[in-house]
C-alpha cells in the first residue's frame, strides 16, 4: 500500500507538465536572461574609418572613434544599454603614459559617445598593458612591476576617463589599493558621481589570448601571475571582492565567467552587490570556432552560455556577443 501511495504521489507531481509548451516553460523561467544586462567591450584606435577585424574574434574590431560611435549606437538599437571600453594607441612608451591623455582615443571615445549617444552607459577599462611598450600592466622596477606608483598613475588615468565623461572606470590590474586611490581621486575632483566597476577578481587565464591580439597587449617577457589571482583559489576571490567594495568599489566583477561561476555564485551570495562577469574573448573565440566548423548551434549555445553566467548570480554579463544575443533574444 505504501509504494502504492507514493507511486501516486510522484505521478500526481509530474514536472513534465511544465514543459510541454514553449509558453509555459516561459512561465516557469527561473533565469531571465534580457539585453539590459549586458554591457558591450569595444576596442578604439586612432585614426578616422578604421574597422579592422581581430582574426582570432571573428566579428570583434579595432575601431576608430567614428566607428566606435557607430557601433555603440546600433548596440543601443538592438537593446545593449552600455559599452567598455578599451585603448590602442600608436605610441606606447615604459610607463604608459599615453594612457591618461586626454586626446587619446578612449578619452575621445568618451566625449564623442556621450555627444552621440547621450543615454548610453559608458564604462572606461582602466589598465596600462595596452600602453607600456613591455605590455604589463604597471609600472616596472626592473622586472618587477611597482605597486604603489603604479597605482598613483592608474588613479590619473582614471581621473582622465571621468573628466571626459565617463559613467563607470573599470581598474583591470589587481595592483593592491587601487580601488581606493581611485575614489580619493575622483572625490577630490568633484567626480562623486561617477562609479567604480572594479575587476575584483581577475585570474590569471589561459582564455585571454585572443583579447591579447585586440588590444595588442601581450606581455615582452614573463607573465601576470606576480599580480592576477591563481585559479584554483575562490576564498582568496571573496577576500579580493570584499577589499575592492570597502575601499568604494560600486560594481565588481568576476573574470573569466564560464570557468568561474562558482565564483560568480559564491561573491553574489556572499555580498549581495551588483556583479558582473566578464565572458572573455577565449570564451567567445571558442564558440566562433565551434559553430563555424558546424560543431554545435550557434545561437542555442550562447543563449545556454550567457544563460548559465545570469544563473550563478550575475547581474551583468560583459560580453562580445552582446549584440548577437540581444538580436537573437
Amino acid at each position: 500500500m505504501a509504494v502504492e501511495t507514493a507511486s501516486r504521489l510522484a505521478l500526481a507531481r509530474r514536472p513534465r507538465r511544465l514543459r510541454r509548451t514553449e509558453a509555459i516553460r516561459g512561465l516557469v523561467r527561473e533565469t531571465r536572461l534580457t539585453p539590459d544586462g549586458f554591457i558591450y567591450p569595444l576596442f578604439v584606435c586612432e585614426g578616422r574609418g578604421v574597422r579592422r577585424e581581430v582574426p582570432s574574434m571573428p566579428g570583434v574590431f579595432q575601431l576608430s572613434v567614428d566607428e566606435a560611435v557607430k557601433e555603440a549606437a546600433a548596440a543601443q538599437v538592438d537593446g545593449v544599454p552600455g559599452v567598455l571600453l578599451f585603448g590602442i594607441p600608436d605610441k606606447k612608451d615604459a610607463t604608459g603614459s599615453g594612457a591618461a591623455d586626454s586626446d587619446a582615443a578612449v578619452q575621445s571615445a568618451v566625449r564623442a559617445l556621450k555627444r552621440d549617444v547621450p543615454d548610453l552607459i559608458v564604462i572606461t577599462d582602466v589598465c596600462l598593458c595596452e600602453y607600456t611598450s613591455h605590455g604589463h600592466c604597471g609600472i616596472l622596477d626592473g622586472e618587477e612591476i611597482v605597486n604603489d606608483v603604479t597605482v598613483s598613475h592608474l588613479a590619473q588615468v582614471a581621473l582622465s576617463h571621468a573628466v571626459a565623461g565617463a559613467d563607470f572606470v573599470a581598474p583591470s590590474d589587481m595592483m593592491d589599493g587601487r580601488v581606493a586611490a581611485i575614489r580619493q581621486a575622483l572625490d577630490e575632483r568633484g567626480f562623486e558621481r561617477v562609479g567604480i566597476m572594479s575587476y575584483a577578481a581577475k585570474y590569471c587565464s589561459a582564455f585571454y589570448g585572443p583579447f591579447r591580439d585586440a588590444a595588442d597587449s601581450a606581455p615582452q617577457f614573463g607573465d601576470r601571475r606576480s599580480h592576477q589571482m591563481d585559479p584554483a583559489n575562490v576564498e582568496e576571490a571573496l577576500r579580493e571582492v570584499e577589499a575592492d567594495l570597502v575601499e568604494g568599489a560600486d560594481v565588481v566583477i568576476v573574470k573569466p565567467a564560464m570557468a568561474y561561476l562558482d565564483v560568480v555564485a559564491k561573491v553574489k551570495m556572499r555580498f549581495g552587490q551588483p556583479t558582473a562577469a566578464y565572458h572573455v574573448s577565449g570564451e567567445y573565440a571558442m564558440l566562433k570556432a565551434a559553430a563555424r566548423n558546424g560543431w554545435l548551434d550557434e545561437p542555442r549555445a550562447v543563449i545556454e552560455c550567457l544563460t548559465s553566467i545570469r544563473r550563478a548570480g550575475a547581474d551583468i554579463v560583459i560580453t562580445y556577443y552582446a549584440r548577437e544575443a540581444a538580436r537573437m533574444l
